[in-house]
């Protein structure tokens, strides 16, 4: 009998990822687009085009909210306890003590910042395990249409902080010192940054009840769905944007237009929710941006020493995209503090410094992080108004304090040779003083081209991993793929290189050798590995609807009947449960032959079968 079987050796990973498309330049790999392939099957259609997630479910009063942010909070300074939660909102919200802990700390400057006035910034902290997620199938739904690297990951919160210090006589401390911070899974900095800078203000001068109306407002927002353009109103303030999905080319923004005549009480339209400037936090290294690039890639660990939490937070996350569309997958903290939970793990002398970006601000960490083999310090961002002076890579030693001179702190000698075209088209820029929009539009694009350079002859090699159709019998488990070898892909190298899309010379074996044993090769390999193998179930299961099997069953026993019919029931939930990408049709197609097997069977067996769910 047939033994349609479950999903084998799929790993980890998000199912995302890159499809070569051949040649070069913006837009050559992108995920494989939902249709028809030669001999395969076609992915399953978007749900945000068949129906709204409105109509998917009946959602609850705050259900939308969560969908947006997990809550609000107010951290104000107590003379006598320090930074203290003063309120979350909306009430029910759940914190544990650690997160709260790491809240109140995370959403203060260093006292050494000297933030006067107010001052914007984003940190990241891990969750407490064992909490249930409201939503969560809503949410997986709505993750899956995002690109790789805009993914929630489940174990983290984001907390986006709009910092308030104000001389107040009136109080004892002589300062009036308060933050409103945003804690929310989703990585969309811009949106949220955009958003306190509407309602903070306002808050503040008021109280508790505006809270109430701004959380009443976004529980009326409609679902973050992925490549729709979306309209929220805040206070009065109607934000217009659009969330991008997996199909968009690598390297574009489909513009959202600003106030149409149809649309005229649109107050404001967002061109990104999740980018940041990018010239503005690399101008003070742009002269290394290669070489923080391989970097990133490696997953090498990286302090970023900057004096205040606005630029440790931006240049974190301006490094973390610098390999889009690839996701790093290792942790990164924008603002991190010797107050954090995590301090002893990544501080710790005993062993080697782990694979993580941190930013900090505190002349603590230049004494303690001092063993770390890649320092970057970053001086006051400023719009660059003149060309900057070449700085040169500095020794570690010379790294005393956090008053060193800004720069990069490294004994890495890069793989690639120095591309000093991009160099001097951004001085070129600056010279011309071309708006740093546009520079962060060239840098952004340089970054995206000399990834999909590397990873194309990955993807290439990946693909030819994964067995031929022909393999496929529906009467057999789905073939399994292929091992990842480190030197036959090497092998391949010579002839589909990174030379075929990049001009620039150096050491690639070198540098694909060390990435190759990296967490950013883990992660992505994984969620290759897994959509590779839900591919196969997909395959399988159409080479299944392809079989007469009321015929089969005719010619077999009624416990091998049975025995298929439990099967292809199981079959039906794995491609549910998995999101297997087969077509609506061909799940239609498996539960008429599954109807029709069961009617042909005897009556007792028909109300067994019929009764009977899945394992």
């Amino acid at each position: 009998p047939p033994t349609p079987s479950g999903s084998g050796g799929s790993g980890r990973g998000d199912g995302s990822h890159l499809t070569p498309r051949g040649g070069s330049g913006v837009g050559v790999m992108s995920r494989r687009e939902p249709g028809p392939e030669p001999g395969g099957a076609e992915a399953a259609a978007d749900p945000a085009e068949l129906e709204s997630p409105d109509q998917c479910l009946s959602l609850l009063p705050w259900d939308r909210f969560s969908a947006w942010l997990h809550c609000m909070c107010v951290v104000g300074f107590d003379l006598e306890l320090g930074q203290a939660v003063e309120v979350i909102y909306p009430p029910h919200s759940k914190l544990t003590d650690k997160e709260k802990t790491n809240i109140c700390y995370l959403s203060f400057p260093d006292s050494n910042s000297g933030c006067l006035g107010d001052t914007q910034f984003c940190f990241r902290f891990r969750r407490s395990p064992g909490r249930k997620v409201s939503l969560c199938c809503f949410l997986d739904q709505l993750d899956r249409d995002l690109p790789v690297y805009l993914k929630k990951d489940s174990a983290y919160y984001y907390g986006y902080v709009y910092f308030r210090q104000i001389r107040d006589k009136s109080l004892k401390r002589g300062y009036f010192q308060k933050s409103l911070v945003l804690i929310s899974k989703l990585p969309y900095v811009h949106l949220f940054r955009t958003m306190l800078k509407q309602i903070a203000p306002e808050y503040f001068e008021k109280s508790e009840a505006f809270l109430e109306a701004v959380c009443s407002d976004i529980d009326h927002w409609p679902p973050p769905v992925p490549g729709k353009v979306l309209q929220l109103s805040i206070m009065g303030v109607i934000m217009k944007l659009r969330i991008p999905t997996y199909r968009d080319k690598p390297g574009t923004t489909p513009i959202v237009q600003n106030i149409h005549q149809a649309d005229a009480q649109i107050s404001m339209a967002l061109p990104t929710v999740h980018e940041v400037d990018l010239f503005r936090c690399f101008c003070p290294v742009f002269f290394h941006i290669q070489m923080l690039w391989e970097l990133v890639l490696l997953g090498e660990p990286l302090v970023v020493m900057a004096p205040s939490p606005a630029e440790s937070s931006e240049t974190v996350l301006a490094l973390v995209s610098c390999i889009s569309p690839l996701k790093y997958c290792s942790d990164f903290r924008p603002y991190f503090t010797i107050h954090d939970s995590e301090f002893k793990e990544y501080t710790t002398h005993t062993q080697a410094p782990p694979s993580v970006i941190l930013g900090v601000t505190n002349p603590f960490f230049a004494k303690t992080l001092q063993h770390w083999p890649h320092i970057i310090r970053i001086g006051d961002i400023k719009l660059p108004g003149e060309v900057p002076k070449q700085v040169k890579v500095k020794k570690l030693k010379n790294l005393k304090t956090l008053d060193s001179k800004p720069g990069v702190y490294t004994s890495y000698k890069p793989y690639l040779n120095k591309d000093e075209e991009i160099v001097k088209q951004l001085q070129k820029g600056v010279q011309q003083k071309r708006p740093t929009e546009a520079q962060s539009v060239i840098l952004r694009r340089y970054f995206l081209e000399l990834t999909e350079s590397f990873i194309i002859p990955l993807e290439r090699y990946v693909a030819s991993l994964m067995p031929l159709q022909k393999c496929i019998s529906p009467w057999k488990s789905p073939p399994q793929l292929r091992q990842f070898s480190q030197d036959d892909f090497m092998k391949t190298l010579e002839k589909a290189g990174p030379q075929l899309t990049s001009g620039l010379k150096g050491d690639w074996i070198g540098l694909y050798r060390h990435f190759l044993k990296s967490p950013n090769f883990d992660g992505w390999f994984r969620s290759r590995q897994k959509e590779m193998t839900q591919k196969l179930e997909a395959l399988h299961l159409e080479a299944l609807c392809n079989e007469n099997l009321v015929f089969w069953s005719q010619k077999h026993t009624e416990v091998e009947t049975v025995d298929l019919v439990l099967k292809l029931k199981n079959k039906l939930l794995q491609a549910d449960r998995e999101h297997l990408p087969v077509k609506t049709d061909t799940l239609k197609k498996l539960q008429t032959h599954i109807n029709d097997i069961i009617l042909a069977l005897p009556d007792d067996l028909q109300d067994i079968l019929l009764k009977t769910g899945t394992a």
